[in-house]
């Protein structure tokens, strides 16, 4: 079985980012036959037409995300919506010619914000996937409260319950991938 490569991307640059933490947590327990390796978007400035070549930021972002089988977001939520370094990253790679670096691939969402999670950000992440050709996973969700005692003081998840949602949803995102033939 071939194994599927899953590119995570971070929506928040902050290093104690409890939605990184949440990506590591699924690159440490990813299943037999699934490697998640996370983007770095720290050098990756906005998205601007005018800029007539790709910065070498940019173009890493857009080489990782070609050769990815699935994607993999951790959708932190700002004011209710889609933190920009996940929309920026979205928006450059889909000025690929006729979307290639993302479109048809498999995507599976995660974050983790205040009350009630990420869930504002991830509805309206669906919404820019739709646009983009993107298969978003429908189940499980993981929405996690970044400021619960599902953290430790070193913001590593410790919550059993979410921990076993990361490993389903993983799961079920390889699977969607095997189901799509992954590319």
């Amino acid at each position: 079985m071939k194994t599927i490569k899953v590119l995570a991307i971070c929506g928040s640059l902050r290093r104690a980012s409890r939605n990184l933490k949440l990506l590591q947590y699924a690159q440490a327990h990813a299943p037999e036959g699934m490697s998640i390796d996370i983007a770095d978007l720290s050098a990756v400035p906005f998205y601007n037409m005018d800029l007539a070549d790709k910065p070498a930021a940019v173009q890493t972002l857009i080489a990782q995300i070609t050769a990815a089988d699935a994607l993999l977001f951790g959708c932190a939520e700002y004011n209710y919506s889609i933190a920009p370094p996940l929309k920026n990253a979205l928006d450059w790679a889909s000025r690929e010619p006729e979307n290639r670096a993302l479109a048809g691939k498999p995507v599976a969402l995660m974050g983790a914000g205040g009350g009630m999670g990420t869930s504002r950000a991830q509805y309206h992440l669906r919404q820019v996937c739709v646009f983009l050709d993107l298969h978003v996973l429908n189940k499980p969700e993981v929405f996690a409260n970044a400021f619960s005692p599902s953290f430790d003081a070193d913001g590593n998840l410790t919550d059993p319950a979410l921990q076993g949602l990361i490993v389903a949803q993983l799961g079920a995102l390889q699977a969607l991938a095997q189901k799509l033939g992954a590319r």
